[in-house]
């Protein structure tokens, strides 16, 4: 069912304040921002081999990502693993039990259908599914 991991999202108070550790220090490239209005997020992707790091940002006060820094401070927010086919994934996973923070597919950054999975059926982590074309 999971190809790999797509990538590990970060969450960050602010991009433009961490950018230099990972670009000058670390020897990572930013390829990208993009603004996920539903998501009320800000995010900028580097990639690194065939993954990728997303930075994190919120655009909102009560957004998702603001709430998180909130409640445990920025760092590591899930890991998203790459699928063929998330509906099917989704149908799987549900079967086994699994509790869904998404039960259909939505769109992310960059075009991708993603879908959570619920921490409390996965250890306290919270997994994004992608499914990219």
């Amino acid at each position: 069912m999971l190809t790999k991991i797509d990538h590990i999202g970060i969450a960050v108070k602010s991009i433009e304040d961490v950018l230099s550790f990972y670009e000058d220090i670390l020897g990572l490239e930013m390829e990208g921002t993009e603004i996920v209005e539903d998501q009320k997020v800000k995010v900028a992707f580097l990639p690194i081999g065939e993954s990728e790091i997303e930075l994190l940002e919120s655009t909102d006060p009560e957004g998702p990502i603001s709430k998180y820094i909130e409640k445990k401070g920025e760092g590591i927010q899930h890991i998203a693993f790459r699928v063929k086919n998330i509906e099917k994934a989704l149908e799987t996973l549900k079967e086994k039990g699994v509790k869904l923070i998404d039960e259909q597919p939505r769109y992310g950054a960059g075009k991708a259908k993603i879908a959570f999975l619920h921490p409390k059926s996965t250890n306290g982590i919270l997994i994004e599914l992608c499914e990219r074309d």
